[in-house]
């Protein structure tokens, strides 16, 4: 396995794999995700692939085909003057192909990550996971991810009002 940026030549794998994602989070919220679409399209991707910015690793077996992928974020979080500014890597999304987990490459994705936010002089790698996402949520603290923070709601329907 070798892990590297995204060549135009991935975009149709990584699309595949953006569905089963999307899938994964219309089962949870399906008031919030919409099934059967993707949260990029194939055009977003091509953008992105140059974006330096926004560098999406993948997992790419010996004859170069993606097993997964790393959609990450250049980001400096500080929000006010009361907050220390510092360069963050954020994980945007992360994925490996339904047939090929168990093998360690979400692992190997994430270790990737947190080297690359390293070479790239980042304080932290960050994430967001949806409440009731539960293997990626036990998948994340296995990788040593701490909550930093909540983000909560409240529906506002006919119960609310």
């Amino acid at each position: 396995m070798n892990i590297r940026r995204a060549k135009e030549t991935d975009i149709k794998k990584i699309m595949e794999l953006l569905g089963q994602v999307l899938e994964i989070h219309a089962a949870i919220r399906p008031d919030i995700f919409v099934s059967g679409t993707t949260k990029y399209s194939e055009d977003d991707l091509k953008e992105m692939i140059l974006d330096d910015e926004k560098p999406i690793y993948v997992a790419a077996d010996d004859e170069d085909n993606c097993m997964g992928y790393a959609f990450c974020q250049l980001k400096n979080p500080a929000f006010t003057s009361t907050m220390v500014p510092h360069k963050s890597l954020y994980i945007d999304d992360l994925c490996v192909d339904e047939k090929y987990r168990g093998k360690h490459l979400g692992e190997a994705l994430f270790e990737h990550v947190k080297r690359e936010a390293k070479r790239l002089g980042c304080y932290e790698v960050t994430l967001c996971v949806w409440n009731g996402n539960d293997t990626a949520e036990r998948f994340y603290e296995k990788m040593g991810m701490t909550t930093k923070e909540r983000m909560m709601e409240i529906i506002l329907d006919e119960r609310t009002l």
